[in-house]
């Protein structure tokens, strides 16, 4: 290669870095009644679906997952909503990546490190 020439790029398609505005997070929040028992397993059934979906247990009735753009979370929406109990409520909060990476935790009374993100580099 001689001096002065400028060194092509990868093609697009084959890696590229993601957007930390593109990659989100789900955030699945609920109060589901459990005064009977049909009801208790409901609820049961609805959190045993989202951990099989990939959410994991952030809190008590708070799961979080991680998913690489509006098209998957809005795949994610529509098996929630079908997977949804007949009573209760359900919310469903989405932060972009950027955004997740400033979220305090604390536990007690001390500060936590954020939790790490996935890998942003996806190759195609």
């Amino acid at each position: 290669m001689s001096a002065g020439k400028a060194i092509a790029a990868p093609p697009s398609s084959s890696v590229s870095q993601l957007s930390g505005y593109r990659l989100m997070w789900i955030f699945v929040m609920f109060d589901l009644p459990v005064t009977t028992k049909a009801q208790s397993k409901a609820a049961t059934k609805f959190r045993q679906f989202l951990l099989d979906e990939g959410f994991e247990k952030s809190q008590f009735s708070v799961y979080a997952r991680f998913c690489n753009g509006k098209e998957q979370f809005e795949a994610y929406m529509r098996r929630i909503e079908r997977s949804l109990p007949d009573r209760g409520d359900v919310h469903v909060l989405t932060f972009t990546d950027r955004q997740y990476e400033n979220i305090v935790r604390f536990s007690g009374q001390r500060r936590r490190r954020p939790r790490k993100n996935p890998d942003q580099l996806a190759l195609f």
